[in-house]
């Protein structure tokens, strides 16, 4: 008898791709199979609304190890023996059911992914948003994400070394939880996620295996919020120490020579570790779900194979070699069994004890449909882009207070009051600590050291896709290189409401193309990444938030800044434009066009070409010993930047604008965000050098001001008290999440 539409909704799979299946088989499948090809036929598990396009981004990269998607993670060569496994993930809808154990769980998922490829971790970054924080709901969202995040991370002594936070009424709904790890490799030793041969042994490791996260990856992943929908039984449930624990067994076990495989049992559990390993294997698999460490009685081959129970790891062991593996996971009291083995054929059997509960085509269960995408842009968009800025007037607020309020906003605000949870010293490796533009770690016995960061401004994507992507990938680069590290990876983390929708489709279809145009500009390779489609509640799709992960290199891990002034009396220069003032071409999708303005709106702009010899310029300042901190120009424009700096350095600082170039909107002279621009400093006798070096390498720069005092001034625009400025960046976020 033909399934119901209420199973197929429940599994996330259309009438149209059942028929696809039992096509396929040339019959009607079984309910395990049904559950198996709707988890493996998922957004989640299957990409198939966006895996055409991830075809297109630039891959080619002589430091690649191993390319988006043929296993769990990218892995960048960084010289000297040193590679590392780079990866962000979203969990975003289990975190809006339950934010603490859906943040820890995200966690431990790509801490998974990441020592699968025998990586051991070594950074965490997370990148969140949120609606606005005056909801209480919001508020919740936050402390309980925050909590799982900390709660997790701290006890599996992992750093949390940085991340963003940002905040839109488009998140309300839909939080996003996206968890970046970096791992170290050394010697090069990569484990695959695949078996060698037939017969090969399938061994699961850690938890045993409960009813929690069943149908996460196909009913909570893959479909919108309904409104009154209960989704508490597919949030899965963490356990940090074991996994603390199953980290170190894992990392010593693929030491022995019959390991020759590991795969995370994340979304989809079994299900999708087993058939994925097997496919990459070109090999079949049986199993026997009895032979599965239960922690609950009466379980079904259908839970089992379905459960996503966290801290679970698959290996695959040469034949009759597997009992040295299982003194390693008795010396760390960890549960393991052989469950299965793989097959010369393209089959996966699962049976229960004697009995066969099904035999299906691997290849069906794992090549999931691919859709096309539309790229026609929304009319209502077109409109947005035109907008007349012309028509606005300079608000009607003291340049003062406009700072004070910008500096207050929660997108700007500082966030301590989160990084002081997170423990991002453990390891010791940690250089530059969170709240700077990257953070920076060290290699031990190494003078290398990698940065790393998390960027999107998702106002940007909404107004233009692509030119907004374009922008999260120069940004990410730019924050890096302001510390002095070349970047040679990016990860991305694709949020976006439902693909089903044409203006959703082509914001995919834009905001792919745009990550392809500035990461091939800027010849930095994407190496991993995750697709997390349907953020959408009550019919409210979030903004188009493509979150762009970045690692670079600095080879003498001595020569780095940080964005904090340094000195009395240092010069300030802004490079990459040759005038401290802003204009209206820095207005569109600003954090002051919104909260001066209460306006989302215009085209942004970004010249690939000045982004590229811009942090070129800054790097090599940086390495020559020139400069002392370097900040870029984000959110806020440049006003907030100086300000931030000097906040963080507790020197003030005054820059004397020319007082013949005066601005036509003070608002945008100050507060712009036009691209690819950065201040630094440096002493007061290499000021010629720099501008000398910057006119060598055709980027603009120009003398703007020095550091030193208490105070903040922009010649007679702007005269603040730097610990009045300090109060209120440092104090206002966490007072917005207390009131």
């Amino acid at each position: 008898m033909p399934v119901s539409d209420e199973t197929l909704a429940e599994i996330a799979l259309s009438r149209a791709e059942y028929a696809a299946i039992t096509d396929r088989l040339g019959r009607e499948p079984g309910d395990l199979e049904l559950g198996m090809f709707g988890a493996l036929w998922s957004e989640h598990c299957g990409y198939k609304h966006t895996k055409r396009l991830l075809r297109t981004l630039p891959r080619s990269s002589d430091r690649m190890l191993v390319s988006p998607g043929a296993e769990n993670a990218g892995v960048i060569d960084v010289g000297d023996g040193y590679a590392f496994a780079i990866k962000i993930e979203s969990h975003n809808h289990p975190s809006a059911v339950e934010p603490y154990q859906g943040a820890a769980t995200g966690v431990g998922g790509i801490v998974r992914d990441i020592f699968a490829m025998g990586a051991r971790p070594v950074a965490l970054l997370n990148s969140l948003r949120f609606g606005t924080p005056e909801n209480d709901r919001n508020k919740y969202l936050v402390n309980g994400v925050v909590a799982g995040i900390s709660g997790y991370g701290n006890c599996i002594g992992v750093p949390n070394v940085g991340g963003e936070i940002k905040f839109d009424a488009s998140y309300s709904g839909n939080p996003l939880v996206n968890a970046m790890c970096v791992g170290l490799i050394s010697n090069r030793k990569i484990i695959s996620a695949r078996a060698e041969a037939d017969g090969d042994s399938l061994i699961l490791v850690g938890a045993k295996t409960g009813r929690d996260g069943i149908h996460g990856a196909s009913g909570l992943a893959s479909r919108t919020f309904e409104e009154q929908a209960e989704m508490r039984a597919a949030v899965q449930v963490g356990n940090p120490f074991l996994e603390k624990v199953l980290i170190e067994a894992c990392m010593e076990a693929i030491e022995l020579p019959q390991v020759v495989g590991m795969q995370d049992c994340g979304a989809a559990g079994i299900t999708s570790a087993a058939m994925e390993m097997a496919e990459r294997s070109n090999l079949g698999i049986q199993i026997d779900v009895r032979t599965v460490p239960q922690r609950e009685s009466g379980m079904s081959a259908y839970e089992i194979m379905l459960s996503e129970s966290q801290e679970r790891m698959l290996l695959a062991v040469k034949p009759g070699r597997a009992s040295e593996l299982f003194e390693i996971f008795d010396k760390w009291d960890l549960d393991a069994s052989a469950i299965g083995v793989f097959t010369a054929d393209d089959r996966a059997i699962i049976r229960d004890g004697e009995q066969l509960i099904s035999s299906t085509p691997i290849s069906a269960l794992t090549d999931s449909p691919e859709y096309h995408l539309s790229a026609l842009k929304p009319g209502w968009l077109e409109q947005l882009q035109q907008f007349d800025f012309a028509m606005l007037r300079t608000p009607n607020i003291d340049p003062n207070d406009a700072l004070l309020k910008l500096l207050a906003s929660p997108n700007i605000a500082s966030k301590h009051a989160i990084w002081q949870q997170y423990d991002h010293q453990v390891q010791n490796n940690t250089v530059i600590r969170p709240g700077a533009d990257a953070a920076l770690i060290r290699i031990k016995g190494s003078a290398k050291a990698i940065a790393l960061a998390t960027d999107c401004n998702a106002r940007l994507a909404y107004l233009d896709p692509r030119v907004g992507t374009a922008i999260a990938v120069a940004e990410a680069c730019r924050n890096l290189s302001c510390v002095g590290a070349e970047p040679v990876a990016l990860t991305d983390g694709l949020n976006f409401g439902d693909p089903e929708k044409p203006e959703i489709q082509f914001q995919l279809v834009e905001a792919i193309a745009g990550m392809s145009e500035a990461a091939s500009h800027l010849n930095v390779p994407v190496v991993s990444g995750n697709a997390s489609l349907y953020n959408e509640a009550s019919g409210q799709a979030i903004l188009p938030t493509p979150i762009i992960g970045a690692l670079g290199i600095i080879e003498d891990v001595e020569k780095h800044v940080e964005p904090a002034f340094k000195q009395e009396g240092d010069a300030i220069i802004l490079i990459g434009a040759d005038s401290p003032y802003d204009s209206v071409r820095g207005a569109p999708g600003s954090e002051a066009l919104a909260v001066l303005h209460g306006i989302v709106a215009g085209q942004p702009g970004l010249d690939l070409e000045l982004e590229s010899g811009v942090q070129a310029l800054c790097r090599t300042l940086i390495r020559d010993g020139i400069a002392k901190s370097a900040h870029d120009c984000a959110e806020g424009g440049l006003a907030v930047a100086v300000a931030q700096s000097a906040i963080q350095g507790g020197i003030g600082a005054e820059v004397q604008i020319d007082r013949n170039v005066q601005p036509n909107h003070w608002d945008w002279a100050l507060f712009g965000e036009s691209q690819s621009r950065i201040i630094i400093t440096t002493a007061c006798e290499n000021v010629d050098k720099t501008l000398s070096i910057a006119k060598r390498c055709d980027v603009p720069a120009v003398l703007m001001g020095n550091v030193g005092g208490g105070r903040i001034r922009f010649a007679d625009l702007i005269d603040i008290k730097l610990d009045r400025a300090s109060d209120v960046w440092l104090n206002s976020f966490e007072k917005a999440l207390s009131e």
